[in-house]
């Protein structure tokens, strides 16, 4: 999981550095995400999962860092088992 969520970073961040040189709690927003950018990145995660991010994770909070989407992600995944 935490492979593909840096695989959307990669392609939809735009951060200055790859995102496997990153700390999984780097704080992406300081390192140069945009919100835009990280709309991109649940599109494609959502993609990539077969998942919807409900409104009230729609946070900046939820994807400042790889932790905190990765814990999203597992929260969807324990709601559709």
């Amino acid at each position: 999981m935490i492979d593909l969520v840096r695989q959307a970073i990669d392609e939809h961040g735009r951060l200055p550095q790859p995102a496997r040189n990153l700390s999984a709690n780097s704080d992406l927003y300081e390192l140069g995400l945009t919100s835009f950018a990280a709309v991109r990145i649940m599109l494609a995660l959502e993609d990539a999962f077969g998942v919807q991010f409900p409104e009230h994770m729609l946070r900046r909070r939820n994807f400042a860092s790889i932790d905190a989407i990765v814990a999203c992600l597992r929260e969807l995944e324990r709601k559709a088992a």
